[in-house]
């Protein structure tokens, strides 16, 4: 907390001390490595699943949101993060949460005619959206990679290319679930988000497992 205080203190003179070169170039070379590594991953299908089966403006907006907070957490605290709380905690909550969203779709009996319920139950979807990446992405790779890339770089740099590569392949998936809307009936849409769900879930699952059977053999022994 400290650091931090001392951080917004200074922000003024670390502002106009800023090389603007040096800003751009680790900005840039951050905005790469973050977007190659978040292309495809659970994040971006997360958005695109959700996309697909509600508007698209809370689902973005909140992903956005908990990549600046995640980021923000990465640059501030560095790698600390990654001690919080053990890898196989953070997986299991992941795979409830999964789980339990994609039972929910697979449940959704709603057809074409229907979707007007779909857009009743959107006023909580950013915060659905929200806690399903922060939980999903707390201490994940590119995180990681946050906090590797702010201990030897320009940290506002990696904060600032981090959060705009997130953001653009969150819009990407965004945008792939709108286009799958367009081809694709209703529920069709919630069975396949249902089984994706169901499948990252399993996922998460599969890592958390070993840790767990650890706990156990030390408790029967």
């Amino acid at each position: 907390m400290e650091y931090l205080i001392q951080i917004l203190q200074h922000s003024p003179q670390y502002l106009s001390e800023l090389d603007l070169t040096q800003l751009s170039t680790t900005a840039s070379t951050s905005f790469l490595l973050i977007a190659a590594a978040e292309i495809g991953d659970k994040s971006q299908l997360v958005c695109m699943t959700l996309a697909a089966r509600h508007r698209p403006l809370p689902v973005l907006s909140a992903a956005i949101l908990a990549f600046a907070f995640l980021n923000t957490l990465a640059v501030v605290f560095g790698a600390a993060i990654a001690n919080w709380l053990p890898q196989y905690i953070i997986s299991s909550c992941v795979a409830l949460l999964f789980a339990v969203f994609g039972i929910q779709a697979l449940m959704n009996e709603e057809d074409e005619e229907n979707g007007e319920d779909i857009q009743k139950s959107s006023h909580s979807l950013f915060f659905t959206t929200f806690l399903l990446i922060t939980v999903a992405e707390f201490g994940d790779k590119t995180q990681l990679a946050v906090v590797a890339m702010s201990s030897s770089a320009m940290p506002i740099a990696v904060w600032l290319g981090a959060t705009i590569a997130l953001g653009f392949t969150s819009a990407l998936g965004v945008l792939a679930g709108r286009t799958l809307l367009q081809k694709c009936p209703l529920t069709l849409l919630h069975r396949i988000s249902g089984l994706l769900f169901i499948l990252l879930a399993a996922f998460a699952a599969y890592h958390a497992l070993p840790h767990y059977q650890e706990i156990l053999k030390m408790l029967t022994n």
